[in-house]
């Protein structure tokens, strides 16, 4: 299976420090010929961080999609009922977006888009990076490993030593993760 004329959402939430690897990721998504849509959570869409400034972001976004992000819960309600996506993605996913994802939140535009995708029974990806993985998140993964139609891009401790509970996604996974969900399949091995 290939990407090649995919419908896929591509969520960004606040985890800015990983916004160059994910930014890759979605110009090779567009190099695979897929037809991409952002949506951009409230912080990462009005955050300006050491990392870079939200606008900056936004705008790149466009440049590369040719396509407006999608940045209101309103405007990410119609993703159901019009059955936007074939596959979504969150990358990156921060532990908080994670945590409101397992309980139902959908209290930003990238909530009510993943909420919106699954409704339709099609494949939702996740693209970890959370300081609390193992530890206050860790029950959270475990709800969304064992959830229907919800998928993850492997990942694993990003720095053991200082940051002992910090786990973040291979993102240069992101494309076969899809191509995986798509299949019905999550991508082995889970945590590398």
């Amino acid at each position: 299976m290939t990407l090649i004329n995919a419908n896929v959402g591509f969520a960004l939430t606040g985890s800015f420090c990983t916004f160059d690897k994910v930014f890759i990721e979605l110009e090779n998504l567009i190099n695979e010929k897929a037809n991409v849509t952002t949506i951009f959570s409230n912080t990462s869409q009005t955050t300006d961080t050491r990392f870079g400034n939200a606008k900056d972001f936004i705008d790149k976004a466009y440049l590369l999609t040719g396509k407006q992000p999608i940045t209101t819960i309103k405007d990410a309600e119609p993703i159901g009922p019009k059955s936007s996506f074939d596959v979504m993605v969150i990358a990156p996913c921060t532990g908080n977006t994670l945590a409101k994802l397992a309980t139902g939140i959908t209290d930003t535009p990238v909530l009510m888009a993943a909420k919106a995708h699954l409704r339709n029974l099609k494949p939702l990806v996740i693209c970890l990076a959370s300081n609390d993985a193992l530890s206050m998140n860790l029950k959270n993964i475990g709800i969304l490993l064992n959830a229907k139609n919800i998928y993850f891009v492997p990942f694993g401790q990003d720095n053991y030593k200082d940051k002992p509970n910090s786990m973040v996604a291979h993102t240069e996974l992101i494309i076969p993760a899809l191509i995986s969900a798509l299949d019905g399949k999550q991508l082995q091995p889970v945590i590398m």
